[in-house]
């Protein structure tokens, strides 16, 4: 736990480095050893902040050249997570990607005609909140964990719940960011849900799970600008 709060820090380190002196894309970060220098930390630890950074589409590492810019977090986000809180809040997206996918697949599987219509409803919820000045995350939380509640198994429910802080910073944001750029954005996100929700009436699980990864995946890079 000590090594994931100091990779924390350092990963909150780097993405100030960038926001802080203006680094635009593509532009080089300092080396393993500089950076472990600069932020008192073994080379360890950094190395991991840079893995996670990575994931999540922050930076990129290049063979034999070292740590890149990919792409900077939108100047919004700060206003949904504090700096400090961004590597465990966009770090929930790996676990997502693995119990969303999976409540998508066994709900299509499983889902009753009492859950699908209730997945519906919730579905229809959300394009009326998106497509108004609402809110609307508390709509796309909703649906989500409808399709958790349509697997008729209790532990997704609970296990996605037990994410809702993070999750919820997320959900606000990413509304709140797509809405500042052009309305297709919006769209899209709609347009996401929606391949979701036709693949578990469909009964089909894969598609279900490809649909939530593909969703999750592209919720994550709407949050860089």
């Amino acid at each position: 736990m000590a090594q994931m709060r100091l990779a924390d820090r350092a990963y909150s380190g780097i993405v100030e480095m960038i926001n802080g002196e203006h680094l635009e894309v593509g532009a080089r970060l300092p080396s393993e050893s500089r950076l472990a220098e600069i932020f008192g930390m073994s080379r360890t630890i950094v190395r991991e902040a840079l893995v996670r950074l990575a994931s999540d589409g922050i930076t990129e590492a290049r063979r034999g050249a070292g740590s890149f810019v990919k792409s900077r977090p939108s100047d919004k986000l700060a206003a949904y997570m504090p700096l400090a809180e961004m590597a465990s809040t966009l770090g929930s997206y790996e676990v997502r990607f693995v119990l969303e996918a999976e409540a998508a697949r066994l709900a299509a599987s499983r889902r009753s005609p009492e859950a699908m219509a209730h997945i519906e409803e919730g579905l229809d919820q959300l394009r009326t909140a998106l497509l108004s000045s609402a809110p609307a995350h508390d709509e796309d939380m909703e649906l989500h964990r409808r399709i958790a509640e349509a697997t008729a198994n209790p532990a997704f429910v609970i296990a996605f719940e037990s994410f809702f802080p993070d999750v919820d910073r997320i959900m606000r944001a990413g509304v709140e960011i797509s809405r500042s750029r052009p309305p297709e954005v919006i769209q899209t996100m709609m347009r996401e849900h929606e391949m979701i929700v036709e693949a578990i009436r469909a009964q089909d699980g894969d598609g279900a799970a490809l649909a939530m990864r593909w969703h999750l995946s592209e919720g994550r890079k709407r949050l860089m600008p």
